[in-house]
């Protein structure tokens, strides 16, 4: 019925519990005929509510978002700290999102630049913390946006290639003039070469 330990207690041989050896007979007449171990977690359960246990605790259910199936009791945990569709927020413009998506979006969204308004630098949105730690409020009249310095290098590109004195419509034009200038050519040596047949 029971194993008698140290310290006047006595371990209760149907749920394993430390019982004051004075009560053990009463505890293990009550636990045997009321208690069960539930053959999934081992925990001890009301005979009268294993049912309940099982579908309140073990029950397999589906995500309503991403449908992955799992028990009962680990879906809450489930749905706000792990599936993939639940909806989160962007950490730089917090729009909401599906968190399977939110790595590739903030890879986008981190990028951008926003203007500093102590040293009038653009910075990029996932580095913006670290700027604002260690900015010292300098303006920097020489970077400018990222626009202008994009806008310089095009017009230095621009200076470094030589100047075509052809336009685009002048090449279309002598493409078209060639063009027409061979279908009349193949015209005119078909009609030659059918003459020359009838003679």
């Amino acid at each position: 019925m029971a194993a008698v330990s140290d310290d006047a207690t006595s371990i209760c041989a149907h749920c394993n519990r430390a019982i004051p050896a004075a009560n053990i007979a009463l505890h293990y007449a009550h636990c045997s005929r009321n208690l069960e171990k539930c053959k999934i977690c081992g925990d001890m359960i009301s005979k009268r509510n294993s049912e309940d246990h099982f579908l309140n605790t073990h029950a397999q259910v589906a995500c309503s978002m991403c449908h992955k199936i799992m028990e009962r009791n680990l879906l809450e945990i489930h749905e706000g700290e792990s599936c993939p569709q639940r909806i989160v927020t962007c950490e730089f413009c917090e729009f909401p999102l599906p968190a399977i998506d939110l790595a590739e979006h903030q890879e986008v969204c981190g990028n951008r630049t926003e203007l500093c308004q102590l040293c009038n630098r653009y910075v990029r949105l996932c580095e913006r913390d670290n700027h604002e730690a260690r900015c010292n409020g300098i303006p920097d009249n020489i970077v400018g946006s990222s626009r202008d310095a994009r806008a310089r290098e095009r017009d230095e590109g621009a200076r470094r290639r030589p100047q075509n004195d052809y336009s685009k419509s002048h090449i279309l034009l002598t493409v078209a003039v060639t063009g027409v200038a061979v279908l009349v050519g193949s015209i005119l040596f078909q009609r030659r070469t059918e003459h020359s047949d009838l003679h």
